[in-house]
């Protein structure tokens, strides 16, 4: 993974917007997370014209299930030579390693296989939620510390979490464990529905190994300008 990435969530509902939105950026080639929401409509063929653009794909699918199924659809997926690729922690280490497992045989001899993290808890979780709702008694800090524990047995690169997390993570693991992190917000930017959110400098002082940003700059005025702005304060330029 390219050093200190933006990653930019391309939360549109259709192929067209994303045509759109990446038109004023012209040739520049950028970091790009596709979810499920876009993946779900226009298919592995649209992720593959990203690719042929240039971009870098993180493909954000977050698969859960047991293990022969990851393993299967993480070989499918292998196939797309995307970048970055996540499970839910909350699947098992077993669970984990078929993934990885299954990334390695879908790639083709020599290429490398997309990198695999896994979600601890979203960034849309409060530590209310995780009592009682989710039933689970430890603190979230803790928990997130477990999982990250389960995530470094499965031998993935690391996880997806919330800013907020990544000092007691790179406390707990080695600094080649990856933190990305959603819930990025300059300050003149609503929250809108995650609960744990910094700006892009804080993040950086936290010291994630990546940000993800989607509506702060998909749903800009000017959507150049406010990528520049997170990119600026994200690498301090």
């Amino acid at each position: 993974m390219q050093r200190r990435p933006l990653i930019v969530a391309l939360d549109f509902a259709t192929k067209q917007e994303v045509i759109t939105f990446l038109s004023a950026f012209r040739n520049e080639k950028l970091f790009v997370k596709v979810g499920m929401e876009l993946f779900y409509r226009e298919g592995p063929r649209f992720v593959y014209e990203l690719k042929e653009q240039g971009h870098d794909i993180f493909l954000d699918l977050k698969l859960h299930d047991i293990p022969t199924t990851v393993k299967r659809a993480m070989k499918q997926l292998a196939n797309l030579e995307v970048d970055l690729v996540n499970v839910h922690a909350l699947g098992g280490v077993d669970m984990m390693k078929a993934a990885k497992e299954g990334l390695d045989l879908g790639t083709a001899m020599g290429k490398k296989a997309p990198s695999c993290i896994a979600v601890t808890q979203l960034t849309s979780t409060s530590s209310e939620m995780l009592a009682n709702e989710l039933a689970i008694p430890a603190s979230l800090d803790d928990h997130v510390i477990h999982l990250c524990d389960q995530v470094k047995k499965a031998d993935l690169a690391g996880v997806v979490c919330s800013a907020l997390e990544v000092p007691k993570i790179q406390d707990s693991f080695s600094s080649s464990f990856l933190t990305v992190t959603p819930g990025i917000r300059r300050l003149e930017d609503a929250a809108n529905d995650q609960s744990r959110v910094v700006t892009p400098g804080k993040a950086k002082e936290l010291g994630s190994t990546a940000i993800v940003v989607g509506r702060g700059i998909t749903r800009a005025t000017e959507p150049i300008y406010a990528y520049e702005q997170y990119v600026k304060e994200w690498r301090n330029t």
